[in-house]
């Protein structure tokens, strides 16, 4: 094998192994606070891949992921609130991202950097209503956030107060709302698939760095209860203040 074929393959293995390494870190994460794979995978998956390759590649993660949190949290989920949620919202995630594909580059960075800039404070205006939501209410927000979901990828602190506000919490909404974000991404990848933005290496990428959130989500389960609400409103924040200030830098390269 000749040297600059080895390199690349070695290369292309190191990256291999890094992604998966930070799946798992975000996997412990988003199975402890419901939410935060995306926000710090996609900024990596970004940078390794560009962006019209990184955003199918985390939707691929993001079933996995979920799929995983759903069956932890098997028997506390709230089936009524999760289709309430998923029915409107899977149409609208697939619509979201029938329009992302059409976006250049640039958009699509500088597009992320904003809209978790601004979930910072929206995350916060939401929280502060101390509003219950009514079931009706609640499919409203998933035909909202499912659009955006498909658009942006990542709106899961905008779904935590949304399912938080209907009343629920422990166990019960992390297995709630990861089992409606598991259909809302199923649509979305079903999405990519058929607009031909999901070849073999984009899926295999998915399959791995979603085996990565997968482990880490199993492994976050013991912490759950050992969360304060002040360190998930830290860390949360702190994870949308640097993914947005990331993209803002990766649009300025395009």
């Amino acid at each position: 094998m000749p040297a600059t074929t080895l390199r690349v393959s070695s290369l292309r293995t190191l990256l291999y192994l890094f992604v998966f390494a930070i799946a798992l870190l975000a996997g412990g994460i988003s199975g402890v606070i419901g939410t935060g794979s995306s926000l710090i995978l996609l900024p990596v998956l970004v940078s390794v891949y560009g962006p019209k390759a990184a955003i199918p590649i985390m939707a691929v993660a993001a079933v996995m992921g979920n799929l995983a949190r759903a069956l932890v949290w098997w028997r506390d989920t709230d089936w009524r609130a999760a289709l309430a949620f998923a029915l409107p919202g899977v149409p609208a995630a697939a619509l979201g991202a029938r329009t992302m594909l059409s976006l250049p580059a640039w958009s699509i960075d500088a597009g992320l950097g904003v809209f978790f800039l601004t979930m910072v404070w929206v995350r916060r205006h939401l929280a502060r209503g101390q509003r219950r939501l009514s079931l009706a209410q609640l499919a409203a927000c998933g035909a909202g956030i499912g659009f955006l979901t498909g658009l942006v990828l990542s709106t899961g602190p905008l779904s935590v107060p949304a399912f938080t506000a209907y009343g629920l919490s422990g166990g019960a909404f992390l297995g709630t709302e990861a089992l409606s974000s598991l259909f809302l991404y199923v649509g979305k990848v079903i999405t990519f698939a058929s607009q031909g933005a999901l070849p073999w290496p984009v899926l295999a990428q998915g399959l791995l760095t979603g085996a990565g959130i997968m482990l880490g989500t199993a492994l976050g389960k013991p912490l759950v209860l050992a969360l304060s609400k002040t360190t998930y409103d830290r860390l949360l924040d702190g994870l949308l203040i640097v993914s947005g200030i990331t993209f803002f830098w990766m649009a300025t390269r395009h």
